[in-house]
């Protein structure tokens, strides 16, 4: 397998690198995601057959639910605008308003309370029993509370309907709840636009009896007391507002006319007076004696002219003084008639003015006793006409505002709830589809919780994305006891692979394959000790001559590759301590074409015999006699041991294991490397596994089979 290699990379260049791959991290991560979705369908299927059985079960023992639905129509309360742009806006606007309220309104816990109370749901057996809230009443907000849960509101789109529908396990408490429901926020928003009406009518029925009754008193008393003092009001006067004042009563009446009477009587005597003593004028004022008085004169007219011619004898005058005697003798008795009829009407008028004169005495004392008591009377005759005033304008007032209050709700039940005929709810398929769904997310919540916590690689081409570094081989995961098989089987996957490592180890360099190669990993068990060998084999049998150096001088891991691995001389340590013979210490491998020289006894102080210069002199020996140097170096982090070998090999290989360890760990040795100055070549992937096959990698290298543990130290 042929690669695109790059020979190394500095820090600052794997720095650069991650800051352009930032911007495909989402896509990236999505795949990893897909990736880990696919590795774990089967845990993904479990879990979704779970949540359906799960759901199934639940729908059988769920108890079954009635819906009824009830159906208001909300007319928009017309105002009388002009027909202009901005206040048509302006009406739009309120017309949302409105409606937004009214369906608030229709949730509200205000109406869910009147509700219970129209209903008496509180100690409705029904309503107890559907809930499941026993004998006992609950008090009235719990009872709301429990109303509201399962009340929905839904209006109808484009239009002025809603639908209000109430749910229960029992159908008839839900379609009468919901008709219900609709009469009271009709009633409620009817009582809100006219409820100052009615109230202020009720107000003035209430005040109407009252006053009614306080007039009823106040008359009753004003008779009780004109009664008790014997007081009859004749002519009541009546003002300009129409109230009546005290008027006339009887006995200023009598008096009234007793003073006229008197007046009269008076004026009689008085005259009767005058005429007596002017009797003879009064009496000469009469027919009769005016006669006799025009006689008279005529008479002594006829004398005196007599006497004046004739003697006293003169029979003439004698007849004369005669009749002149009779008339003075007549007039006389006329006189005296007078006087006695003007006497006689004196007297008369004289005892009837007396009389008067007494009535009016006892009408007068009468009057003014009843004077005192005009005050108390006035007093409640006026608490009458204002109490009869006060009624008259409350009664008025009642029959306007009953006239004002009359008006049509703007809102009408166009459907009443009917009684459901089976439940809606549960309802199997919708329950499924929930539990499916739930099943998926959480399948997709522990994808990402096993993506998010697995920083271990799992797609190689992370290698290249991710830490910077060419992948120089792909080597998969071989069964337990199945190496010696593997290396020696040229056909088999194993070899396949190390051969394809090989090939591309042989593009690092323009010269081919390094002369000193050093194989190292982050952490023991990763498969560098099994890489190196696997390499050393493979150059060597292309006729290279090839040493295996196991550098690794505190847990050396031949002893799992090979089952017994010789220690002629005193081995790498030995050298390192200062021994010159070295070649003593090499064995060559009758069953491998390479020969390896081994770590020695594990010294005390291994990091400082490979700090000094005795390594890179050994190297400079070797590479007169071998083709290629692969050493297996300790892990790095930890350890200075690999950074002391990787500043004086041509290069390092650097080995990483599939879905194990962490990104982070694997950086942070790679940048230590990075600091000793090492040439890092790039990385062989080991272990490759079915969870990787899903990523495009595997070449078939046995997936499917039970694997072993790991297979170095």
């Amino acid at each position: 397998m042929a690669t695109n290699l790059q020979p190394a990379r500095s820090a600052g260049d794997r720095d650069d690198f991650e800051t352009a791959a930032s911007d495909s991290i989402s896509l990236h991560d999505l795949e990893r995601f897909w990736q880990q979705a696919i590795n774990l369908r089967y845990v993904i299927l479990a879990i979704i057959v779970f949540t359906l059985i799960v759901g199934l079960i639940m729908t059988l023992l769920q108890t079954p639910l009635y819906r009824s639905t009830a159906r208001i129509e909300i007319s928009q309360i017309e105002s009388d605008v002009t027909n202009i742009g901005d206040v048509q806006l302006q009406n739009i606007a309120k017309d949302r308003q409105y409606f937004a309220t009214q369906y608030e309104l229709l949730q509200s816990r205000s109406l869910a309370s009147r509700v219970v109370s129209a209903g008496n749901l509180t100690r409705d057996k029904n309503f107890l029993e559907a809930f499941g809230l026993g004998e006992k009443a609950p008090s009235e907000a719990t009872a709301a509370k429990i109303v509201l849960s399962n009340i929905t509101i839904a209006p109808i789109e484009f239009s002025s309907l809603v639908d209000i529908s109430f749910s229960s396990p029992d159908p008839k408490l839900s379609a009468s709840i919901a008709n219900l429901w609709a009469q009271e926020f009709l009633g409620m928003n009817f009582d809100k636009r006219f409820g100052s009406n009615v109230q202020a009518q009720k107000f003035l029925g209430d005040q109407i009896s009252e006053m009614r009754e306080k007039l009823e008193r106040s008359e009753q008393e004003l008779i009780d007391y004109a009664n008790a003092n014997e007081i009859v009001n004749i002519t009541p006067i009546t003002s300009e507002d129409g109230s009546t004042g005290g008027g006339q009563t009887l006995a200023s009446s009598e008096l009234s006319a007793l003073s006229g009477d008197l007046a009269r009587a008076t004026a009689a005597r008085i005259e009767a007076e005058s005429a007596l003593r002017a009797s003879a004028t009064a009496a000469g004022a009469g027919g009769a004696t005016t006669t006799l008085k025009s006689r008279l004169s005529e008479v002594q007219a006829k004398l005196a002219s007599l006497r004046s011619q004739f003697g006293p004898s003169y029979p003439q005058i004698v007849a004369l003084e005669a009749e002149e005697a009779s008339l003075k003798s007549s007039m006389q008795g006329a006189s005296n008639d007078i006087s006695r009829e003007l006497r006689a009407n004196l007297q008369k008028a004289l005892l009837q003015e007396q009389g008067l004169q007494r009535e009016f005495d006892r009408a007068k004392s009468g009057y003014l006793g009843q004077q005192g008591q005009g005050v108390r009377y006035g007093i409640l005759k006026r608490e009458v006409d204002t109490n009869r005033q006060l009624y008259d304008a409350l009664l008025q007032r009642f029959k306007e505002v009953g006239v004002v209050g009359a008006g049509e709700n703007n809102m009408v039940v166009v459907d009443k709830a009917e009684i459901a005929r089976q439940p809606y709810e549960p309802s199997l398929t919708r329950n499924l589809l929930l539990a499916f769904l739930f099943g998926t997310f959480a399948s997709g919540a522990l994808v990402i919780l096993r993506e998010t916590m697995d920083q271990s690689i799992r797609n190689p081409s992370d290698v290249k994305r991710v830490l910077d570094l060419p992948v120089l081989g792909l080597i998969p995961l071989i069964p337990e006891g199945a190496v010696h098989e593997q290396l020696g089987d040229k056909k088999s996957e194993l070899n396949e692979a190390y051969q394809a490592t090989r090939t591309n180890l042989t593009f690092l360099t323009d010269k081919g394959a390094p002369a000193t190669l050093m194989f190292t990993s982050t952490r023991p068990d990763e498969g560098k000790t099994l890489t190196g060998v696997a390499v050393a084999e493979s150059f060597g049998h292309l006729g290279k001559r090839v040493l295996y150096i196991d550098a690794d001088l505190r847990n050396s891991g031949l002893h799992e590759i090979f089952d017994n691995v010789p220690q002629p001389g005193v081995g790498l340590s030995g050298y390192l301590a200062g021994n010159d013979d070295f070649a003593k210490s090499i064995v060559a491998l009758d069953s491998h074409p390479f020969d390896i020289l081994p770590s020695g006894r594990k010294p005390p102080n291994p990091g400082e015999l490979l700090a000094g210069n005795r390594l890179q002199l050994l190297l400079e020996q070797l590479s007169t006699r071998y083709d290629h140097v692969i050493i297996d170096s300790p892990p790095v982090l930890g350890l200075a041991d690999a950074l002391e070998i990787a500043s004086v090999v041509d290069g390092v290989v650097f080995v990483v294991e599939a879905n194990s360890g962490k990104i982070r760990t694997i950086q942070q040795a790679l940048s230590r490397l990075e600091t000793s100055g090492a040439r890092i070549f790039g990385a062989i992937v080991t272990k490759l596994d079915d969870r990787n096959q899903t990523y495009g990698y595997g070449y078939g290298y046995g997936y499917g089979h039970s694997y072993g543990d790991k297979d170095d130290s």
